[in-house]
């Protein structure tokens, strides 16, 4: 949610902070903003309502020279999306601030600039921030001091970047919570919250710890600690490229990202997964081959499209390693008390790796007696990886597509490659391993197959144009695989979808069965098979048009109310991979064809860094 970039160079940094935030659009947002200092160090300033290029367009009519800057994409807490509440905000004329998160305690200190003469003209919680670092100024501190004096009084989840005109030489941030990058450059330095956003300009980074603020010059960058004392930080080479992120021949990033997944799989395992060869526990850390035979227990953590992975390794936890297994939603799992199990590990899945409700429950944890932290994420930077003691990476490579594709397909393959060394920890069958080994690697070459229905889904997705309803089935370890379908519809062609466990049908769904509510089917020729069947014929019989994604062998033949795409076979425990697939393509194309924003669906954001 919101996207920062700010940096003082030798040179005029408008394009590269437009160029920023057009790298940084994929996070969701409603307003776009970019403030710059002048050489004679008055402060200039665009914003506007909608899309980055709106705010480009203004700046091609009317460009802002200046060396050194901030800029914003807003995702709207605090107020509407409306120019006032765009971010920069600027206080007396003379800072300006771009602020990711929410200030808790804004109100009361609003109340208290307020009763100083200082004038408000938005409903944001920023602008009490930017007005608190006038008073310090006011005061006499230097720029650094008045932000260091802020953050210690702001409570919440924040990350700031502050120019001011009256100490134009440098650019200060700061970070609790949401994340910030440090780029580092010959003469020029840069933060963003996120590496993409920085590629263009270089490949140097490091990353801001929780109550760290950082002074930015053009020869020099410190970060100090919250007791105000330097700290030394490694700077990281990034392996990502510029166009790392370019969408090439395909007309979205989510197209894009879907089709990746046959590459994206075998990254995951690369390395990792040999037939004849059990996994190496070393994948996880130093400390797995000593905790994994001591584990008795799993809870695992996350939030949306994680979860629905979570969901599907509950069952392969239990019947492949024979481990009681819970999942929770990450939010809900803050605010209650729990009963932990005995040697348990707490397993946490988010893409980006700075979900907040994620983020908060790995805090929680540390307060309950779990054996181990393991994080499952793309990102090896991110914060939830530096809070966890275990962790595998999925190496999806970057997802822009606000609606979770690669990253999902590759949780489930890493979450698989967990089970197996939890099995294998506790002296599971060898040639069952070896199956299962042998069905992870030949998952790319089955994706890759079930990519090639693109054209026959197309077909079926013009069918969905007009409708605004949809149920979807499943059993099983299918039902998680019919909720991540109905969660791809509604995310992004706004139809409202709903999935259900097919024998809950009855139970109240049944209900708003129609001609005019498609219900979609997850079959697998499973030992349920006959039973999802028989919950089927419960939708014809009220008239309802079925769409079934069926394995082969499933023996359901087309016909009135009754349509039936074949998906690849022999996936085995791996199935709900694959069937992942034409339902992604199912919700692509119901969007293309519905002519909404496909890659930034209105509302939502990409990494949710708030509560």
């Amino acid at each position: 949610m919101c996207g920062i970039v700010a940096g003082i160079a030798e040179r005029n940094v408008q394009d590269i902070l437009l160029e920023g935030l057009r790298r940084l659009e994929y996070r969701g947002y409603d307003s776009a903003g970019l403030a710059v200092l002048d050489e004679q160090n008055q402060l200039h300033r665009r914003r506007r309502v909608g899309k980055v290029a709106e705010l480009g367009q203004a700046l091609a009519e009317t460009p802002l020279i200046g060396k050194a800057g901030i800029a914003h994409t807003r995702w709207a807490t605090h107020g509407s999306p409306t120019e006032l509440n765009a971010h920069p905000h600027i206080s007396s004329g003379r800072v300006a601030i771009v602020h990711n998160g929410i200030i808790e305690n804004h109100a009361p200190l609003r109340a208290e600039l307020k009763a100083l003469g200082y004038n408000f003209e938005s409903e944001t919680d920023t602008e009490v921030a930017a007005h608190r670092i006038a008073y310090y100024l006011d005061r006499g501190d230097d720029l650094l001091q008045a932000v260091q004096h802020v953050v210690a009084e702001l409570e919440g989840a924040y990350a700031l970047a502050v120019i001011a005109c009256d100490d134009p030489g440098r650019v200060v941030a700061c970070r609790n919570g949401p994340p910030l990058v440090v780029g580092f450059g010959i003469g020029e330095h840069f933060v963003a919250s996120d590496v993409q956003a920085l590629l263009p300009v270089t490949q140097r980074f490091s990353f801001l710890e929780n109550g760290e603020v950082v002074d930015l010059r053009r020869d020099e960058v410190a970060i100090y600690d919250r007791e105000g004392d330097r700290v030394m930080r490694e700077i990281r080479v990034s392996g990502l490229t510029a166009g790392a992120i370019d969408r090439g021949q395909y007309r979205h990033f989510m197209q894009k990202e879907i089709f990746e997944q046959p590459f994206a799989i075998s990254e995951t395992l690369e390395g990792r997964v040999i037939e004849d060869r059990p996994l190496s526990p070393g994948v996880l850390g130093v400390a797995a081959e000593a905790l994994l035979p001591q584990i008795e227990a799993v809870q695992i953590v996350a939030c949306g499209t994680s979860y629905h992975a979570g969901m599907i390794a509950r069952y392969w936890m239990e019947e492949i390693a024979n481990i009681p297994c819970q999942v929770e939603v990450a939010s809900e799992y803050r605010y209650r008390r729990h009963v932990v199990l005995p040697n348990s590990l707490f397993l946490t899945l988010s893409q980006s790796g700075e979900t907040a409700d994620t983020l908060a429950a790995v805090q929680a944890s540390r307060d309950e007696h779990y054996l181990a932290r393991l994080a499952i994420c793309n990102v090896p930077e991110s914060s939830l990886v530096r809070e966890s003691e275990l962790v595998l990476l999925t190496h999806a490579g970057p997802e822009i597509g606000v609606a979770s594709t690669k990253a999902f397909t590759t949780q489930l393959v890493a979450l698989m490659q967990v089970v197996l060394l939890l099995a294998q920890s506790r002296g599971a069958d060898a040639a069952v391993m070896r199956r299962l080994r042998g069905e992870l690697l030949q998952l790319p070459g089955l994706v890759e197959k079930a990519l090639a229905l693109d054209p026959l889904i197309t077909r079926v997705a013009e069918r969905y144009v007009e409708r605004g309803h949809a149920l979807f089935l499943g059993r099983g370890a299918f039902y998680p695989v019919a909720m991540e379908g109905a969660l791809k519809l509604k995310e992004i062609s706004y139809i409202h979808a709903e999935a259900y466990p097919a024998g809950e049908l009855k139970h109240g769904p049944l209900a708003l069965v129609d001609a005019d509510m498609p219900v979609i089917a997850v079959a697998p020729n499973n030992d349920m098979l006959e039973k999802l069947k028989s919950n089927l014929e419960e939708v014809r019989a009220r008239g309802g048009e079925l769409f079934v994604f069926a394995e082969p062998g499933v023996a359901l033949e087309n016909g009135p109310g009754m349509n039936v795409i074949e998906v690849p076979g022999g996936s085995g425990m791996l199935a709900p991979v694959l069937m992942t697939v034409p339902l992604q393509l199912l919700a692509y194309h119901t969007a293309v064809f519905k002519g909404t924003d496909v890659d930034q669906p209105r509302n939502l954001a990409k990494s949710v860094t708030v509560e």
